[in-house]
């Protein structure tokens, strides 16, 4: 039976790692869709990304893992093996805002989608009809009625009964606990709505028009201990003029957010993101 997977490899730069995969997926009759390279010139790092086809006819899945965690010790790699058809589980966070939320909600009913939405946690009521619409279980935590550490309590008991994948903050708008940015590491994900590093933190389209800039964007980005500081997966722009109000600015920034959100868990879903440091390697 044919199986698609992803094999995705990081390790220091050296002659030959292509080689002794490629040679590897060939003893096992392996067809490659996609292959996708990157060298770091500055710190010596390979990042390396395989689409491939595998048919159990040719050899068990656990002899090529095996073999491949032997090559794997002999270049220092960090690899990845997994069943590209499996959508990943993402469970979305919300306050007030919608666009970002409903906007994944409609891209995930797409049977390409590479990922599932299972479920919603908002800390307003008005979510809730959202989630009805697109047959999504909704959970309700608030913020007013609860101290901060019980309503994150909570929200971390919803994630965790779901075995989340992918913890999306679709405009959240609450600073989350250094504890669950470390548990949660590398599978937070956040849009924050402005071209980071500029205008960290809260309103920062009322900062923008006030600064006069020309150019508003949206980040988004991996949720760290460091608020809005996280490794940057995608970014997006739009133009302005003097003739745009602050109003104006937030309902342009909007298309801005929705795109970069859902690229950047599109990216992730489809294991394309490499952490290295404070930065990404996204492999397109």
């Amino acid at each position: 039976m044919n199986k698609k997977l992803v094999l995705t490899v990081q390790c220091p730069d050296r002659v030959g790692v292509v080689a002794a995969v490629s040679a590897l997926l060939q003893r096992h009759l392996v067809n490659i869709i996609e292959a996708t390279h990157h060298t770091d010139q500055e710190e010596q790092q390979f990042f390396m990304r395989h689409e491939i086809n595998f048919n159990d006819a040719n050899g068990t899945y656990s002899d090529l893992a095996k073999e491949l965690g032997e090559i794997a010790s002999e270049y220092k790699m960090n690899w990845r093996l997994v069943d590209s058809e499996v959508k990943k589980k993402v469970v979305l966070l919300a306050t007030k805002e919608t666009h970002c939320l409903v906007d994944i909600l409609h891209r995930s009913l797409d049977d390409n989608c590479p990922y599932q939405v299972i479920g919603i946690i908002a800390n307003h009521l008005d979510i809730k009809q959202y989630a009805h619409w697109y047959k999504v279980p909704f959970h309700h935590v608030s913020f007013s009625e609860n101290s901060k550490h019980q309503a994150f309590s909570k929200v971390e008991e919803i994630i965790d009964g779901y075995q989340a994948d992918i913890v999306g903050l679709a405009k959240f708008m609450q600073i989350v606990p250094p504890e669950l940015c470390q548990k949660y590491r590398s599978k937070l994900i956040n849009i924050h709505h402005s071209f980071l590093p500029a205008f960290i933190g809260s309103k920062p389209y009322h900062r923008a028009y006030q600064r006069g800039v020309k150019l508003i964007g949206a980040t988004c980005h991996y949720v760290t201990t460091d608020l809005d500081q996280g490794p940057i997966i995608e970014q997006d722009v739009i133009r302005i003029s003097h003739r745009d109000n602050i109003q104006n600015m937030i309902m342009k920034g909007r298309d801005c957010e929705k795109q970069s959100f859902a690229k950047g868990l599109q990216y992730h879903a489809q294991d394309r993101v490499f952490i290295f440091g404070n930065k990404t390697v996204v492999l397109q």
